[in-house]
């Protein structure tokens, strides 16, 4: 007798296997079987023949997703073989047309396991559970695989409890590795870790795959350490890793990261084979030295790869990314692009985030295109990043646009438009977007709500602010915390509640760390409040005496008052700690080169026409009756000398450069790593009127966006 099998080579329909035993030259006896079941009859070599052209032409019709026709076709077939059916429910629940799958099911005259096993699968994908069960109970005969296909589908739909009860209600016997396995896989799907572990320890038997699904599962739900534990394990148990275990280790190993233990799993993969073939292995590796910052190992690893797929293309350009080498992930991109190999959404959103390191719009845009070339803007992973770059890049107006395009948006996407739109100070479109996420119904979590005070803060919406602060916390919509209380006590301070936002610190469940005593310290130098200051100040010292934003704010505050000896005592005692005041500094981006100034900074290329543009600009607002305000100048000097450090600022120096350096009309943006001083913002607001432009500024705190003598943050910031 011999024996043989066939495979369809459909990629998006399981196709029954088929197992022909030829007996006399005549007569078949052939084995239909789907996850381990099975149902025998005999047909002629004819028949057979016939059913091999109906699947052929079924699958036809069904990879080029013309199901009506497939159903057309199999209507004409007088009666149709079990197997046909099969295909059919398979696809309608694929295309979650349940309803006819399971008036198709009703009309098989004679059904098999196979045909049950696929009908309650298709339930349970399309979410019917009541169906799935009450299928499941009316089968004349159960497998294994039903009992599976049964618990499996309900641990996807997070009905975990009934599952537990299905698979103890298993035969003892009947309990195969694939249902431990799949009991295990839907534990850690859910969360429910602890849960996982204690089954996996009760297993009578594990194969590889049971060892793979616990490491995966560890590393999924944020316990790395553990999964490379379990990882150790199974070597030491003799279970040598498939590549699916090889890749899982490598996972974990990046996110702790564990560089010598990574290495370790290198070599069991040099051992079981030559990785070089396996573009997931080598992908892997790609990612874990990224992540272990040895960029010169993944160039390697990636070189020697055979297999360079997408997958590890992306690998290399996100590791680039991640380790802040923004121009070279960019290169990889367009190399990418160059040797043929077609970017995915991963691929677009590392570009895009290297893009949003660099500031620089004019390549975003550049990738912009090739998206919407390739349809993938109104996806949500490429629409996102798309929204981030906009918005990082001063231009919201662009972000929104590009979210209203998103089909499906999740509260990533929500969040990420509402914090765009605080961040530029546009408060109320931030509160318009969140009005209207809550009527499509998405829950919003504590992002949203940061991204909320957010814009209350930059916008002095402090009702607005307090409203959501406590119907967030009394609703339970989600844990308050402590970046959410650092939110409200900046929304107080900048709003001059001083005394409420320091009894809101004292009052707080948990211990104030510095990043909420500094939002309080900052809103007392806005204000001008030197006892909170003091107080606030000395409540950073003792957590962080090396803070120097406390130490640079304090004395900012002691200058502004002119109490020249305590600013000189905080100097004194920044030099005896070796804290180091972070210089201010302002840049722009032109055709992909970054322009950075120091204050009063005279080592730029363009320096003297730079200077001479200042002076232009000098008598400009003189003759608009600008007089410098001088408490912004934080030296005891002469009036003279602090006017003239404050006309070379550096955020003035990078707009005179970008002044000369661009078209006339077009925008000019800077960044700035330091909150933009009132004199400069008062300057710049008469700047862009008299060169008629829009200026953008970006500080360490918000956008600015000047234009016709005025800034959209009124002057609140």
């Amino acid at each position: 007798m011999l024996i043989f099998s066939s495979v369809s080579k459909s990629n998006f329909y399981t196709t029954p296997f088929l197992c022909i035993a030829v007996q006399n030259s005549r007569l078949f006896s052939f084995t239909i079987a789907t996850n381990g079941s099975a149902s025998t009859s005999s047909i002629s070599t004819n028949s057979f023949n016939i059913i091999k052209s109906h699947k052929h032409i079924l699958f036809h019709y069904l990879n080029n997703q013309t199901l009506n026709q497939a159903r057309a076709f199999f209507d004409q077939i007088p009666s149709p073989h079990v197997s046909l059916y099969t295909i059919m429910l398979h696809a309608y629940a694929d295309n979650h047309r349940l309803c006819e799958a399971i008036d198709l099911f009703r009309q098989i005259p004679f059904k098999d396991v196979v045909s049950w096993n696929t009908m309650i699968k298709g339930c349970l994908h399309c979410g019917d559970i009541i169906t799935a069960r009450k299928l499941f109970n009316e089968m004349p005969h159960r497998t294994v695989v039903s009992w599976t296909t049964l618990v499996d589908g309900l641990l996807r739909l997070g009905v975990v409890e009934e599952a537990e009860a299905l698979f103890w209600a298993m035969d003892p016997v009947d309990r195969d590795v694939a249902a431990w396995n799949a009991m295990i896989h839907g534990y850690c799907g859910n969360g429910r870790i602890d849960d996982a572990l204690r089954l996996f320890h009760l297993m009578p038997s594990k194969d590889v795959i049971s060892w793979s699904c616990m490491i995966a599962g560890l590393d999924h739900n944020g316990d790395s350490g553990q999964a490379l534990v379990v990882f150790r394990d199974m070597v030491a148990s003799g279970v040598w890793p498939s590549s699916v275990g090889l890749v899982c280790g490598l996972s974990a190993a990046a996110k702790i990261p564990a560089l010598r233990v990574g290495i370790q799993i290198h070599c069991s993969a040099i051992k079981l084979g030559d990785w070089r073939f396996d573009e997931f292995i080598s992908a892997s590796l790609v990612t874990f030295y990224s992540s272990c910052k040895q960029m010169e190992a993944a160039c390697l690893v990636f070189g020697e790869a055979v297999c360079k797929n997408v997958v590890a293309w992306t690998a290399l350009l996100t590791g680039y990314g991640f380790n802040d080498k923004h121009l070279e992930a960019l290169e990889v991109f367009k190399k990418m692009m160059r040797v043929g190999v077609i970017p995915n959404e991963s691929s677009f959103t590392s570009a895009l985030n290297s893009c949003c390191g660099l500031e620089d719009l004019e390549r975003g845009k550049v990738i912009h295109a090739k998206v919407v070339k390739m349809g993938l803007e109104s996806g949500g992973y490429v629409g996102g990043s798309l929204v981030v770059m906009y918005s990082k890049c001063g231009y919201v107006s662009d972000a929104v646009s590009v979210f209203k395009g998103i089909n499906e948006k999740s509260v990533v996407s929500w969040n990420t438009v509402i914090v765009g739109c605080a961040q530029h100070g546009y408060g109320m479109w931030a509160l318009a977007l969140f009005n209207q996420m809550l009527r499509e119904r998405v829950d919003p979590d504590g992002i949203t709500l940061t991204g909320l005070l957010s814009a209350c803060s930059r916008s002095g919406m402090l009702q607005k602010a307090r409203c959501f602060f406590r119907y967030f916390g009394q609703e339970r919509l989600v844990t308050l915390t402590i970046e959410h209380y650092a939110s409200m006590v900046d929304v107080l301070g900048r709003c001059g509640e001083l005394e409420e936002a320091e009894a809101l610190v004292m009052s707080m469940p948990m211990k104030a760390n510095s990043m909420v005593w500094l939002a309080l310290l900052s809103a007392c130098r806005k204000h001008s409040n030197l006892d909170v200051a003091e107080r606030a100040a000395n409540q950073i010292f003792e957590m962080e005496p090396d803070c120097s934003a406390a130490y640079v704010l304090l004395s900012n505050l002691y200058a502004s008052s002119s109490r020249w000896a305590e600013v000189a005592s905080i100097r004194k005692k920044m030099k005896h700690n070796g804290v180091v005041k972070q210089p201010g500094s302002s840049w722009l981006t032109l055709k992909g080169q970054k322009h950075n100034f120091l204050s009063a900074d005279r080592s730029h290329p363009l320096n003297e026409k730079i200077y001479q543009k200042l002076e232009w600009i000098g008598v400009k607002l003189k003759e608009l009756g600008y007089v410098p305000d001088q408490q912004y100048a934080l030296h005891d000097v002469e009036t003279e000398q602090k006017e003239e450090m404050l006309s070379y600022h550096s955020e003035r120096l990078a707009i005179a450069f970008g002044l000369l350096s661009t078209v006339k009309g077009s925008t000019i943006t800077v960044m700035k790593n330091l909150r933009v001083c009132g004199d400069c913002h008062s300057a710049i607001k008469l700047i862009a009127n008299i060169v008629d432009r829009e200026i953008v500024v970006r500080d360490s705190s918000r956008f600015h966006h000047f234009k016709n003598g005025k800034c959209s943050c009124g002057d609140y910031w």
